[in-house]
């Protein structure tokens, strides 16, 4: 039996090389010294050269354009709006932004109402599965923990789970 953890480049299934992008992930590339920003900047890479796919909803990128430009605030960046914008912009280029439909909305819903987890994680799982996608987290959070099983039944994974 083959694991479960194959990186990228052991990938045979289309799905497999197809990702939808938590906030989390996407923020990691701007922190110089995270753990995993050489991941990220590998899947960003990946996604330049078509040998993977990456996805993201509105929703991720507005709340990737908040964090973004909080962190450059407390990192004394001039501009830090702006900044978070030029990276907003950067991602959009090596990602492909998924409007939300019905279904996702609806999908989304649903699994807020199962899993509590925030809504935004809800919507990366509900886009990943209308476009037959991995959801990709950076890391376990708390509030996923006591739904983890669940989580792993819809497909999810974390950073730490894919090599590349």
């Amino acid at each position: 039996m083959k694991s479960r953890r194959r990186g990228i480049e052991n990938c045979s299934r289309v799905r497999d090389k197809r990702f939808v992008l938590d906030t989390s992930v996407i923020v990691e590339y701007v922190i110089q010294r995270s753990m995993y920003r050489p991941r990220v900047a590998k899947l960003f890479e990946l996604a330049t050269t078509g040998e993977v796919e990456l996805f993201v909803s509105p929703i991720t990128l507005s709340e990737v354009l908040y964090i973004v430009s909080r962190i450059y605030e407390v990192a004394g960046i001039d501009n830090p709006n702006d900044e978070a914008l030029n990276y907003m912009l950067w991602v959009t280029r090596r990602v492909k932004v998924v409007q939300l439909n019905e279904d996702i909305v609806i999908r989304a819903g649903e699994l807020k109402k199962r899993l509590r987890i925030a809504l935004p994680d809800c919507y990366v799982i509900a886009l990943a599965q209308n476009i037959d996608a991995i959801p990709l987290f950076k890391f376990i959070e708390k509030e996923m923990k006591p739904v983890l099983d669940e989580l792993r039944r819809l497909g999810v994974k974390f950073l730490e789970e894919i090599r590349i």
